[in-house]
């Protein structure tokens, strides 16, 4: 089988833990060389996955003529210089979100590649959970009627750490909004099949101390779909792990589908749903006699890896790509105004 070559720009962090194992278990996939400033760092990753080629800079991975594409992974800072780089020397880019420091940065970057021919995509890899791609389905087959409200809630236990780049804004571009929440305005928009047309929130800073922790440890998102659907995302740096719940849920005028830990780097979880065939009538005693509802089987797999094989296909085959890069970009511009509305008290439209 025919292999896209792969760089990793970035091979610490979220690229060691779940990006490159999930790489070298696709079909249509080889790691070729990995990069971090760091040699030592680099040359583990490089010998842990049996790369050929450990580099200290992104420019000399992006010269190696045997890498055809880069998964990029620094801090957000880095983003925008170093898909440019890739473009530059005409590799195809992996991107993980966001995209750049500002939505505007990011359409910058999307045109310079279209412009140098490159594809750029971006690492939304929870389209690819199982669970995810149930919701879509049964959302896109009417099996829950018409989508009137959405909620997710994904939280962990993010303490001030000296160095650590996701607390400091100008790194980071924002915090746990910014980290986390992303995702879930992504999935809130796939799964639904409709866009946010309006946007409001609250941000703040609860737990950490300032000025050290530099952006903010709690949010909540409040979001109107095109239907007028009405969609909230909370999220969190400063709940337990052990405390923390992962949700994801969707009601309609003929059901609901409730997903708990289906979001998250592990594809897994529960996913409950009830579908109502039944003409539908007041209920005065509100009996909820329907609550227990079905547990809807999931194809588990690695959604990494299932990432990769997607992008390497729109590469090697001339698909279209599944997280094209403008959706990154226009989740970004979602979540510009969701900051300005927690600083000016007011609801935006897009």
């Amino acid at each position: 089988m025919e292999k896209l070559r792969w760089g990793v720009i970035g091979c610490g962090g979220i690229a060691d833990r779940r990006t490159i194992p999930g790489m070298m278990l696709a079909k249509n996939a080889e790691l070729v060389a990995v990069m971090d400033v760091r040699a030592d760092a680099a040359e583990k990753v490089r010998a842990k996955y049996g790369a050929k080629r450990a580099y200290t800079s992104d420019e000399a991975l992006l010269s190696d003529p045997e890498v055809d594409a880069v998964y990029i992974a620094t801090p957000i800072v880095m983003h925008a210089r170093q898909a440019r780089l890739a473009a530059d020397h005409g590799k195809d880019i992996l991107i993980e979100k966001p995209l750049a420091m500002t939505s505007a940065e990011g359409r910058e970057v999307i045109a310079y590649c279209h412009e140098k021919g490159v594809k750029i995509a971006a690492g939304f890899m929870m389209r690819f959970g199982a669970h995810v791609m149930n919701m879509k389905k049964a959302v896109a087959e009417g099996k829950i009627g018409t989508l009137v409200s959405g909620y997710s809630q994904f939280t962990l236990w993010l303490p001030y750490e000296e160095g650590n780049w996701r607390q400091i804004r100008a790194k980071a571009g924002g915090g746990c909004m910014m980290d986390m929440a992303v995702h879930c305005i992504d999935l809130m928009e796939y799964i639904s099949g409709m866009r946010v047309t309006k946007v409001g929130s609250f941000n703040e800073k609860i737990a950490f101390p300032e000025p050290q922790y530099d952006v903010e440890d709690t949010s909540t998102v409040m979001m109107r779909l095109e239907n007028g659907a009405q969609v909230v995302v909370q999220t969190n740096f400063n709940i337990p792990d052990e405390a923390s719940k992962w949700r994801l849920e969707f009601f309609g005028t003929k059901g609901r589908l409730l997903g708990d830990t289906i979001i998250g780097q592990i594809d897994g979880g529960r996913l409950n749903a009830v579908y109502l065939e039944k003409n539908l009538a007041y209920n005065a005693t509100q009996t909820h006699a329907d609550d227990a509802g079905i547990d809807v089987p999931g194809d588990f797999g690695n959604m990494n890896t299932r990432e990769i094989e997607s992008f390497s296909d729109s590469i090697l085959r001339g698909k279209p790509l599944v997280v094209p890069a403008e959706d990154a970009v226009h989740v970004q511009e979602i979540m510009e105004l969701a900051y300005r509305s927690g600083e000016e008290m007011k609801m935006f439209s897009l």
